[in-house]
């Protein structure tokens, strides 16, 4: 039977995969973007250098999300939540994930038609390049609907923990710490 725990750390070595080849991609934009500049001193230039790394970044923003997720990244205020009890703390994280992963599971669904009207009218850039934007929206969409899929199934995780009563292992998994605690 697969545990909270097994399904919690098969997410964090996912997102990790993840987040390493959206990094790669950010330093292959960043090269391309240097290599254009050179080029721009010698009198040339590969242009486009400006939509290309616009699209790196829509893509990888939408799937850097969930490894910001795992990695307890995403900003909360927390002044009430700290005055609670590890129960009432437990269920403003699970209250907050609820939330989040509703928000992010409509902009995922609101992404479709986008991607829809690209494919359906043959869309392009109103650029020189005509990049047809499909090729962008098809992995941006992706990374929209795994960061859904990334915050439900930890959601589900952290649910299983509350209810089996182990709330410190379900507030690693999805609390929020403030700032003086994780400098310490």
């Amino acid at each position: 039977m697969t545990t909270p725990d097994t399904i919690l750390k098969t997410m964090r070595r996912l997102n990790l995969g993840v987040a390493l080849l959206v990094g790669v991609l950010l330093v292959a934009c960043a090269v391309f973007i240097l290599a254009d500049i050179v080029l721009r001193q010698l009198g040339d230039s590969f242009g486009g250098t400006d939509e290309i790394s616009g699209y790196v970044m829509a893509v990888a923003t939408s799937w850097g999300m969930a490894y910001a997720l795992m990695e307890l990244a995403h900003v909360r205020i927390d002044f009430l939540r700290t005055r609670l009890p590890a129960m009432g703390r437990a269920l403003m994280d699970l209250f907050s994930m609820l939330i989040l992963s509703a928000v992010i599971t409509l902009i995922a669904w609101q992404c479709w038609p986008v991607l829809a009207n690209s494919l359906a009218n043959g869309s392009t850039a109103n650029t020189n390049l005509e990049t047809p934007l499909a090729w962008v929206q098809i992995p941006w969409l992706a990374g929209w609907i795994w960061f859904a899929l990334t915050s439900w199934i930890t959601l589900f995780a952290a649910c299983v923990l509350v209810v089996t009563g182990r709330l410190d292992e379900s507030e690693a998994a999805i609390g929020a710490f403030p700032e003086t605690e994780l400098l310490e």
